[in-house]
């Protein structure tokens, strides 16, 4: 179960404040991240919203939403990015030889990953699935990738294919998938497969990755409107105009 103790409500959402170690992975929960870009992307997308209101494990996936529990409740949440989740729990998965599939991005990128994983967690062991690349799946798509994730039956499925897509995805097929922990990871796929260079830790610690990755990626910018609106809808909840 779920320690609903270590679950904070700010803007809607329940944030979960407690250390990845506190969680057990004999539990069935699945694992989403927040940021300004995707709060205000779920502001218009009732789907993504429901998605993310009912997410068992909802993480800071930036420093910046960090200011709503912070600013509207006085508690400091730390971040646990989709990154941090990846790791981690790849690691505990390598401590009781589990199983662990990857859904999403491309048949390229997915064997980079399961090689990669090979060397770097010996005693687990992978699969992967690359879905069709389109907007959005068909019924036989989905059924396609249930039955391929269920027949490999993992103890963790991770699922990289961008938000809001891949927790609308989640969200709605979460009680036919038959994984102990399901949690989505976006852009992390290309950084763990060598596809694209994760900023330095330096920029990570001084809350600067955002700009490092705008600088080697400008279609960036295209998300800076969401997060302008997010900062809005977190002042006016400030001052008590909106009560989220």
């Amino acid at each position: 179960m779920i320690n609903v103790s270590k679950k904070i409500k700010v803007l809607g959402l329940e944030i979960y404040c407690g250390k990845l170690e506190e969680l057990c992975l004999n539990n069935k929960f699945l694992v989403n991240t927040i940021s300004p870009n995707s709060f205000a992307i779920s502001e218009k997308d009732k789907t993504f919203k429901d998605a993310l209101k009912n997410t068992d494990i909802l993480v800071l996936d930036g420093l910046y939403f960090g200011l709503a529990p912070l600013l509207l409740r006085g508690i400091k949440v730390k971040k646990n990015s989709g990154t941090d989740c990846f790791y981690y729990f790849l690691s505990r998965a390598n401590e009781i030889s589990g199983k662990v599939f990857f859904l999403g991005a491309s048949l390229e990128t997915l064997v980079k990953m399961e090689k990669k994983a090979r060397i770097d967690y010996p005693s687990i062991t992978t699969e992967s699935y690359a879905p069709p690349f389109r907007e959005s799946f068909t019924k036989d798509d989905n059924e396609k990738m249930i039955k391929v994730i269920n027949q490999f039956n993992p103890d963790i499925l991770f699922i990289g294919m961008t938000a809001p897509k891949q927790e609308k995805w989640a969200y709605e097929h979460k009680d036919k998938i038959n994984a102990n922990i399901i949690c989505t990871v976006g852009n992390v796929f290309d950084w763990f497969a060598d596809n694209q260079k994760r900023p330095g830790k330096i920029w990570i610690k001084l809350g600067l990755e955002w700009f490092i990755r705008t600088i080697r990626r400008p279609e960036i910018l295209k998300r800076y409107p969401n997060v302008f609106k997010f900062f809005w809808i977190l002042f006016l909840n400030i001052i008590r105009i909106r009560k989220d």
